[in-house]
């Protein structure tokens, strides 16, 4: 199944920005840690992206990126 990935702010927040999901348009956005059937181990790099290994992994099945300012307004 392909889904949809945003990189958005925890808690809705300006600050940090870590990979979140959504299966289905009707669903709301959340953190990829939410589904572990799909997260990759994150890589072990001080200040690396929280998400970016299972970006990557999800990058390649064919999920789609969705700009921040697009995922916002969902």
């Amino acid at each position: 199944m392909q889904g949809k990935m945003c990189w958005l702010s925890v808690s809705g927040g300006d600050g940090e920005k870590i990979l979140h999901l959504q299966m289905n348009p009707h669903e709301p956005w959340r953190p990829y840690t939410a589904f572990p059937m799909f997260a990759a181990p994150d890589h072990a790099m001080p200040g690396g992206s929280k998400g970016l290994a299972t970006y990557q992994k999800l990058s390649k099945a064919g999920w789609a990126l969705i700009p921040t300012a697009q995922g916002r307004s969902y």
